[in-house]
């Protein structure tokens, strides 16, 4: 694993602005040292790749929240076959939220796709030397046509104008800093074809690869409750082995699915709608995992850590932040519904 002794980690819970872009500068410079070294998955290795993904997150999960972008965008530069335009030099983001406002567009024309309007949600705007990103596709008069498509694109560009990230006011991933992009038809180059990036398999294997940090990040938090257990200044109670119990439960069993989902990625058993299975049924056991792992030490160590440790502060409010891009109720839904809709008999 990765040795990170020298990490330049912020020990307040907001950091100040130096600090924090010491530490994204560091984290993306060994990004790219990582990519060049660490699996992809679906070739073979995913557990491994997964394994490496917790480990940083158990380090630092801003740190791995960093790094984790630039390993997703090569890996879906990649699978696209463009590795042509993977130079070793740049840092790269993947931005495809969605949200209310002027919709990104990309628009046609005799000299290349050209991209206006805003995208919500890009980590590291200011940092990164390009990105992958999603857009609503339009034709040449300016009509959406109803699809959407990759692009790939340089941050140097006079049209790419990060909005003042001022809002940006998280406790939790405080030193990840994410912001709105206006883009004033800003020269891209599409990856794919329209919903190629949605439908490939990759995208449900970089689903669960985030989950596999939500682990680490997990796992980091559980590390009080043991170290507490190991060491206990007064006898420990029944209370104390039950809140033990119930976080190695939560964590064995996240463990156990990005285990199966490892195996069913390189053998070639998670595309299409059985992928998508997978990273629902991944990202909701580790999701709850996360949650499990956050009430129980909450309980077992009562308020002094939250009050007084600032690192274990930190490492809450950022899996906290972090776990909220599953969906919760409306993924468990999703994934009942392709359970009946795909299997002929029982799952188990």
């Amino acid at each position: 694993m990765f040795d990170q002794s020298t990490l330049p980690i912020p020990h307040t819970p907001r950091p100040e602005r130096r600090e924090v872009q010491e530490f994204v500068r560091h984290g993306l410079n060994v990004a790219r040292e990582l990519s060049s070294g660490l699996p992809l998955p679906g070739q073979g290795s995913t557990r491994e790749l997964w394994a490496e993904l917790s480990g940083l997150a158990r380090q630092d999960l801003a740190y791995a929240r960093i790094i984790e972008p630039h390993l997703d965008a090569t890996a879906i530069i990649d699978q696209a076959g463009r590795n042509d335009v993977l130079t070793g030099a740049d840092t790269w983001a993947v931005w495809a939220a969605e949200g209310p406002g002027t919709p990104l567009t990309a628009t046609p024309s005799a000299a290349g796709w050209t991209l206006t309007g805003t995208k919500p949600w890009c980590s590291l705007a200011e940092f990164v030397s390009r990105a992958v990103l999603t857009a609503h596709v339009a034709d040449e008069t300016g009509e959406l046509t109803g699809h959407r498509r990759a692009f790939m694109i340089s941050t140097d560009h006079p049209g790419f104008l990060p909005e003042p990230n001022a809002a940006w006011v998280a406790q939790g991933l405080s030193d990840v800093p994410t912001t709105a992009v206006d883009f004033r038809e800003l020269p891209a180059e599409p990856l794919g074809e329209d919903e190629w990036y949605l439908t490939r398999p990759g995208f449900a294997w970089g689903g669960m690869g985030v989950a596999a940090i939500w682990r680490g990040g997990a796992q980091s938090v559980a590390d009080l409750l043991w170290q507490r257990c190991k060491h206990p200044r007064t006898p420990l109670d029944d209370a104390a082995h039950t809140h033990l119990g119930r976080v190695d439960l939560a964590l064995s069993a996240a463990s156990a699915v990005l285990d199966r989902a490892a195996s069913a990625v390189d053998g070639g058993d998670a595309t299409g709608e059985q992928g998508a299975l997978w990273a629902l049924r991944v990202r909701r056991t580790v999701a709850e995992a996360a949650e499990t792992v956050l009430r129980e030490v909450s309980r077992a160590t009562g308020p002094g850590p939250l009050t007084g440790d600032p690192a274990h502060i930190r490492r809450v409010n950022s899996l906290q932040v972090y776990i909220r891009q599953d969906h919760a109720e409306r993924d468990n839904r999703a994934l009942g519904e392709l359970l009946l809709a795909g299997a002929e008999g029982s799952p188990w």
